[in-house]
């Protein structure tokens, strides 16, 4: 269950999440909200999420959906572009999210 904070940002950027029927968005994942914001926001999105979730939780969940091992890793659905700038991004400012 989302807080209602998350819930008013995910209204006010609720085009961001296009295919979701608007009954439902408010309940959408935090896994679903990191992707899109990260993939689709811009930079007060992104700045709000990082102060909504904390970075810290933004970059774990961003590392678990991009650093799938094994041969049948899943697909992961982030821009090529947006995947190495956060990828960067994180290992600077979170490194502790990257180690094992």
């Amino acid at each position: 269950m989302n807080s209602p904070e998350i819930k008013q940002f995910i209204k006010e950027n609720s085009s961001l999440f296009w295919y979701i029927k608007e009954s439902d968005k408010e309940n959408i994942s935090h896994e679903t909200l990191v992707e899109f914001i990260l993939n689709y926001g811009d930079l007060s999105a992104v700045k709000k999420l990082f102060e909504l979730m904390g970075i810290e939780n933004v970059s774990k969940i961003f590392y678990r959906q991009t650093h799938k091992e094994g041969i049948a890793a899943k697909r992961i659905n982030y821009f090529p572009l947006v995947l190495n700038f956060f990828d960067l991004y994180f290992k600077r400012h979170v490194p502790s999210s990257y180690s094992k």
